[in-house]
């Protein structure tokens, strides 16, 4: 029996098959635990490399915030590059990990303004071929927030925009788009922006001239009542 076993378990997967036809237990034992080993192998890789690359993230000093349950959705603290217009910004970032990921890239976006030729400025999101066009599996979310990123702000592509009227004013006047991007740094892109959405901010704390006055009129009123 033993000798039988073993000259079977030396076979092809194919030549076993065939051999345990005779013994219809065995046979649909290997049948089943074949493919369901597999199956689950195959659909625990994608998920155990989301949740190592998130953790390898958070190890490097990134602030993390989870949106779900979830490992596929997040925001993360970014903050613009030195020697260019954008160091001294600060953005959070939401990052979107697609089932196939590390296969395909994530997507990723700006939640607090940002004026850049190739992002969008009303819905943040970044031109998917910057990243596409060089993704890698090999690639991790340390890559995006270290290389792929920073090269974006330090490299506008004009040639290739979301926002059009921040690639023609680059490639018109670099100095006058330069002072456009510091002036939405220090709008938008302040360590207090990051908790709130830059409309609730201006609809809160940005008054009109009309409003100002109203409310000066109201304070010298008030102190001329006895």
């Amino acid at each position: 029996m033993k000798s039988w076993i073993h000259s079977l378990m030396s076979k092809p997967l194919l030549g076993v098959a065939f051999l345990c036809e005779e013994i219809p237990f065995l046979f649909s034992s290997l049948l089943i635990w074949f493919p369901l080993f597999s199956k689950k192998k195959k659909m625990s890789s994608p998920s155990k490399r989301r949740e190592m690359d998130l953790m390898k993230l958070m190890m490097s000093d990134y602030k993390v915030e989870m949106i779900n349950d979830g490992m596929q959705e997040f925001y993360v603290e970014f903050n613009g590059p030195k020697d260019s217009p954008y160091h001294g910004g600060v953005w959070k970032i939401r990052v979107e990990l697609p089932d196939a990921y590390p296969y395909k890239s994530p997507s990723i976006g700006f939640i607090n303004k940002i004026y850049h030729p190739n992002v969008d400025e009303m819905s943040g999101s970044v031109c998917l071929d910057v990243i596409n066009q060089t993704w890698s599996p090999m690639f991790d979310l340390v890559n995006v927030f270290e290389v792929f990123l920073p090269q974006l702000l330090l490299y506008p592509n004009p040639s290739d925009p979301l926002n059009g009227e921040a690639a023609a004013l680059m490639m018109r006047d670099r100095t006058s788009y330069e002072q456009r991007v510091k002036e939405y740094c220090e709008k938008y892109a302040k360590p207090e922006d990051i908790g709130a959405a830059p409309e609730e901010k201006s609809s809160d704390e940005e008054l009109s001239d009309d409003e100002y006055a109203a409310s000066d009129d109201e304070e010298i009123a008030g102190k001329a009542d006895p």
